[in-house]
């Protein structure tokens, strides 16, 4: 299955899911299994490509602070 499948799948996977379920999905898939790690990768590409500039800024400011934080 190439990337673009796999975005496919994903987001097929959750196109039809209320707020609440996806806000479930993400919970569930947080820490878990590295299985999940490429459905919240598109998730927040979906995410990323519906931000503004100032919001893309500021998840990559919150980013750097978590991943430099002592």
């Amino acid at each position: 299955m190439d990337n673009l499948d796999l975005r496919q799948a994903i987001i097929q996977r959750v196109h039809d899911k209320s707020n609440e379920e996806l806000s479930d999905v993400i919970e569930s898939s947080i820490g878990g299994d590295e299985h999940a790690l490429p459905g919240l990768g598109v998730l927040f590409e979906i995410i990323w490509k519906a931000c503004d500039s100032p919001t893309q800024n500021r998840l990559v400011h919150s980013l750097h602070s978590e991943l430099h934080k002592q």
